[in-house]
């Protein structure tokens, strides 16, 4: 075992982990994994123990660059195994559930990527099982990392402790312009089978996430629209054997480019959102104001670590948003970086959502976001696209 592969603190606890995918999100998640115990104190170790992906060769690759012991390609197979204490699911949308609940079942706790499935059916099966696993001490979570920021955090505190009043209104957008360009081929995240719904599910999850996070509410209802611009795209080799479309030029889109809603909170505070992945030169603009009864926040992870707050009874001479640098020692996560100023980046939310989820576990407490949590955006989704296809009547979010 190598130093890549498990905490060195003396007399913790080792905690096995199984990661199911390796792409995009698994390198995040693998470099989390590794990063955490360096530098917080954890009251468990853990050992990236097995890498799992459909191709031997690609998923020992992959092992080998990202600093996990072993590679195989049953996921069953790693999810039973008894050197596995948690299960990290980094694939599509479409196998969450089932390996979530197979791993549930097998009592290993479970940390599963955003959107928690492609149907709330899915999400509430999801949920029941965690809610069994739960009574037998196992516990699971979702992976809405943005929660994670340390902007973000600051953000939640200050509304909890009151320092804009009430919330009367939220805006939430999350702009995106990796799909502007239509010659842009065909993915999985292209196809409603496998990823659920497009930039709704894909982006727009994270936007309601934040706005339940920072407002410490939940959504009550939404009215809907969702549009397609480019309906075809050319079928990149890659894609052919997953889309059925061998030999073909061009393949069908079958999710929504855009989501847009109006929506209120349950104390009727109204909600504007907005996701798209074709708003040019918007690369990973999340952002987030709310407005309260004596001041306001915005939040935009392009400028992460930054957090503008407006207080109402200031100065009118000199009145105007703050601008928040949010790099002190004092400030959620930073204790344990780089002195003040010295930024942090996108992995960074990932290192901070494996230290909230150990020491959760360590402590037997419930890890946030939980997958009540994660099924509460699914019927979020949901409602704004039954809404949509119900010519944007308003839609009970329902419980």
């Amino acid at each position: 075992m190598t130093s890549e592969q498990t905490a060195t603190r003396p007399g913790s606890r080792r905690l096995g982990v199984a990661m199911i995918g390796y792409s995009f999100m698994g390198r995040a998640h693998s470099h989390a994994w590794r990063s955490a115990p360096r530098f917080f104190d954890l009251p468990l170790a853990p050992e990236l123990t097995v890498l799992v992906g459909r191709s031997a060769e690609a998923a020992q690759a992959a092992a080998d660059q990202l600093g996990w012991a072993e590679a195989e390609t049953d996921w069953r197979s790693a999810v039973n195994r008894e050197d596995i204490d948690v299960v990290d699911i980094c694939t599509p949308g479409n196998t969450h559930a089932e390996i979530a609940a197979a791993a549930l079942a097998a009592g290993k706790h479970v940390l599963v990527e955003k959107p928690m499935a492609n149907t709330v059916a899915e999400a509430e099966s999801m949920a029941r099982a965690a809610r069994d696993a739960q009574s037998r001490g196992v516990q699971a979570m979702v992976g809405f990392t943005y929660r994670r920021v340390p902007a973000v955090q600051l953000a939640r505190q200050l509304v909890a402790q009151g320092r804009i009043g009430d919330v009367r209104q939220v805006r939430a957008q999350y702009l995106q312009d990796w799909l502007a360009d239509e010659n842009s081929p065909l993915s999985w995240r292209l196809d409603k089978e496998v990823a659920g719904s497009g930039a709704l599910g894909d982006i727009g999850a994270h936007a309601v996430d934040l706005t339940t996070f920072i407002t410490g509410e939940r959504f009550a209802g939404v009215s809907g629209m969702l549009d397609t611009f480019v309906r075809e795209r050319p079928v990149a080799e890659s894609f052919r054997g997953l889309h059925g479309t061998a030999g073909d030029q061009r393949g069908p889109v079958t999710v929504d480019d855009a989501a847009l809603a109006m929506a209120r909170l349950e104390s009727g505070a109204p909600v504007t959102l907005e996701a798209t992945r074709y708003a040019w030169g918007r690369k990973n603009a999340l952002r987030i104001e709310v407005s309260g009864t004596s001041g306001a926040l915005a939040f935009d992870f392009e400028d992460m670590n930054v957090l503008h707050l407006y207080e109402a009874n200031a100065d009118a001479l000199t009145s105007g948003f703050r601008r928040i640098l949010v790099t002190e020692p004092d400030h959620p996560y930073l204790e344990a970086w780089w002195p003040p100023g010295h930024g942090l980046g996108y992995e960074h939310s990932f290192t901070h959502q494996v230290v909230d989820f150990v020491r959760a576990l360590a402590s037997g407490e419930q890890p946030t976001p939980s997958f009540e949590d994660g099924l509460h955006v699914q019927r979020v989704l949901d409602a704004v696209e039954r809404s949509a296809g119900n010519s944007s009547a308003w839609t009970s979010v329902g419980t």
